[in-house]
């Protein structure tokens, strides 16, 4: 998800984005460490999809 699209979502909607993209990196973690990932790229994007939306949501408590 591109910083664009976060930017026009609302709070609510990103603290729901927030918990499943969290869920998703739980889970990707899991599969990783039961037998490798194909594309283990995929961790590091869905660990940065986190850090994306948590950043946008620290901005707006800021504000």
């Amino acid at each position: 998800m591109k910083q664009s699209e976060i930017k026009q979502l609302s709070t609510a909607e990103l603290q729901e984005k927030l918990s499943e993209t969290k869920k998703s990196y739980v889970d990707l973690k899991m599969a990783h460490a039961i037998s490798p990932l194909e594309n283990p790229i995929q961790l590091r994007h869905a660990r940065r999809a986190v850090a994306r939306v948590a950043t946008e949501l620290t901005k707006r408590d800021g504000q």
